[in-house]
């Protein structure tokens, strides 16, 4: 029994470290550019064992385009949807996944940046959220406001105001610490700021 979940561990840590490198190469090199060898090489595992857990090169990246989308988009919809919260509360909480989850999985943005030039089906198939945003209670509620305030600005903007203040931070991370000459934990503590200074900017352009 003890040899048995030796076994299942040693093949579960085979095949994490596998995806790790694979989504380490795909992020740098995108889908078309990256050989399964690129992969074997970045892993330490020969193709052999590549084969063994992932069967192809395409079946290994659609494991790891979910698993990106799911920790991009998965998480937000709870946070949009729920009625318990306000419009700022929800703000507040949305920042807040998004930095804490970049700062562990930095390279996912620029994962998907690369996946929308190369693939933009695909990712059109994978993530269709497009009609529960829209008819989430995060809209409802800045709608309400809007109305309140005389205003008509389409709910897009507070979202996409949001993401981009958050995640184009990670997507230009390489540029942003050469330009300025700062270390992977300077620029973390930078986006923990962030994480503060968001919600205020954000509630700011809202007028609340």
């Amino acid at each position: 029994m003890m040899k048995e979940k030796e076994d299942i561990g040693k093949s579960e840590s085979t095949e994490q470290k596998i995806k790790e490198a694979a989504r380490k190469v795909f992020t740098s090199k995108g889908y078309a550019a990256t050989r399964t060898r690129d992969i074997a090489e970045e892993s330490g595992f020969n193709l052999a064992l590549i084969n063994y857990y992932f069967r192809s090169k395409e079946k290994l990246f659609e494991i790891i385009m979910l698993e990106n989308l799911q920790l991009f988009m998965g998480s937000i919809m709870g946070i949009l949807d729920e009625p318990a919260t306000s419009l700022e509360e929800k703000v507040d909480l949305l920042v807040t996944y998004y930095v804490d989850m970049l700062i562990v999985n930095p390279g996912i943005p620029v994962f998907i940046l690369n996946l929308i030039n190369n693939n933009p089906e695909a990712l059109k198939e994978k993530l269709d959220r497009a009609s529960l945003v829209a008819n989430s209670v995060f809209v409802k509620q800045f709608q309400e406001l809007m109305k309140k305030k005389g205003m008509n600005i389409h709910p897009l903007h507070l979202f996409m105001n949001i993401i981009s203040l958050t995640v184009f931070p990670f997507a230009a991370a390489p540029m942003i610490k050469a330009k300025n000459d700062i270390s992977d934990e300077a620029f973390n503590q930078l986006m923990l700021e962030r994480k503060k200074l968001i919600p205020m900017w954000v509630k700011a352009m809202m007028g609340v």
